[in-house]
């Protein structure tokens, strides 16, 4: 529970083996007692006390450490509402934090991202933000925007001490400066996006060339069922796999063909609609049969696709026309599933293609959610006005006016300048309880 009352509703319920006067519980202290009701013991608990402001929301805080079970908890919970608390609205305690002080907004998107974290990578590019390392760019950037603001409107007051406050070429250096670290947040970007959400891949290719057994190997386990009677697989399975600490939301599909089977056509066309949709595509081949019309028409397909060709059952005499298979695609990898073979090219290929080499997500701050991404740009698109402006010879006011966007459209990221119904959305996303 956390808010000025807490104490006041926990007194009703708990009684603490050594009974103390709340003025004399000090922050940090966990007691040891009893939640009752009416006289009547409901368990035995550990409660901690958390005083202002030295909590997580900032407020008074205290947390029951109870026996597991879902009627235990249901009863202490009960009790809490008919004492006077109210149930948390979802992200309410980390929204009080972001509202009293204590966090930004950036660190409070950082909360969930932990906790929807599905790899390490990600985890840990999360716990940066937490940390306050975007934090600290964002308001460096806005500092220096808020100084060179400052000092443009003492030029423009007091033009004779333009030497000692800020001109044109001051100012395009600082925009220039600014606009490089921009940029480079920009584009941590779309790899902040892959580590957060994953990348949609979609296995493709006609029955039998080994999607499903492909699938099985990505995954360690028998997922999919694996025959050698061609459109067994008739519905698509989707997993999550670990490529590299990049989450592969990967999707095995219907083998493409045509087929009389309605159920099969179904699968078939899903398939199609699938990979259209997807991140990555995943385009396998058998290099034991020759290349078809259809192997062709799939090439077709997913021609302006991110994709990556597979030729499987390199332990098999191989017929596929590898240089006709060249000229089509650009370029493939040999595999065999069954072997065992070829997998870790298939990964360094995924890791290539999507992370660029220069970013370190071990230590570098990345941007994380389309919000972010979309404030960057409207700040980069600022400075590029200013550094417009001056090109042009165009008065100070104009520059003015394009600083202070660049400074409110930083602002958004850490919630400075953000309209109160964006920020109850983004905590409307968290769990209850966070």
């Amino acid at each position: 529970m956390s808010g000025q009352l807490c104490f006041e509703v926990l007194d009703k319920m708990f009684i603490p083996k050594n009974k103390q006067s709340i003025e004399e519980i000090k922050g940090y202290t966990i007691k040891y007692g009893n939640i009752v009701d009416n006289g009547e013991v409901i368990d035995e608990v550990l409660v901690s006390y958390f005083k202002a402001p030295k909590s997580y929301t900032m407020e008074n805080m205290c947390e029951i450490n109870s026996h597991g079970g879902n009627i235990i908890v249901k009863k202490i919970l009960e009790l809490c509402l008919k004492n006077g608390a109210e149930l948390a609205e979802p992200g309410e305690f980390t929204k009080r934090a972001f509202l009293n002080g204590r966090i930004d907004l950036v660190q409070a998107e950082s909360v969930i991202d932990i906790i929807n974290a599905k790899t390490d990578k990600a985890k840990d590019a999360a716990v940066l933000r937490l940390e306050g390392k975007l934090s600290e760019k964002i308001k460096g950037l806005r500092d220096r925007l808020l100084t060179m603001i400052a000092n443009i409107d003492v030029s423009i007051d007091y033009p004779e001490h333009e030497e000692e406050t800020m001109n044109y070429e001051a100012v395009d250096k600082g925009a220039n400066e600014m606009l490089v670290e921009v940029n480079k947040l920009i584009a941590t970007a779309d790899t902040g996006k892959i580590y957060k959400e994953g990348i949609k891949t979609v296995i493709l290719g006609r029955p039998n060339v080994g999607k499903s057994s492909l699938l099985n190997t990505l995954l360690d386990e028998d997922r999919a069922i694996v025959t050698d009677i061609a459109g067994t697989t008739r519905d698509v399975l989707e997993e999550m796999i670990n490529v590299g600490g990049i989450p592969l939301n990967i999707i095995d599909t219907a083998g493409i063909r045509d087929t009389d089977n309605v159920i099969e056509q179904i699968g078939v066309e899903k398939s199609k609609t699938l990979a259209m949709e997807a991140d990555l595509v995943l385009l396998m081949f058998d290099g034991s049969r020759e290349l078809t019309d259809e192997d062709r028409e799939l090439i077709k397909l997913t021609e302006n696709k991110k994709s990556i060709v597979l030729v499987n059952k390199l332990d098999l005499e191989q017929k596929i026309d590898t240089d006709e298979l060249e000229k089509l695609t650009g370029g493939f990898i040999n595999i065999s599933v069954k072997a065992d073979k070829g997998v870790e090219k298939l990964y360094d290929a995924i890791k290539s293609m999507f992370i660029k080499g220069d970013i370190n997500v071990d230590n570098q701050v990345l941007i994380s959610g389309e919000r972010n991404k979309a404030s960057l740009v409207k700040a980069k698109n600022s400075l590029e006005n200013v550094i417009e402006t001056i090109a042009n010879g165009m008065p100070e006011d104009f520059m003015i006016m394009d600083l202070t966007d660049a400074y409110e459209a930083l602002g958004e990221i850490s919630g400075e300048t953000l309209e109160e119904d964006i920020i109850d959305r983004i905590f409307s996303e968290f769990c209850l309880g966070k």
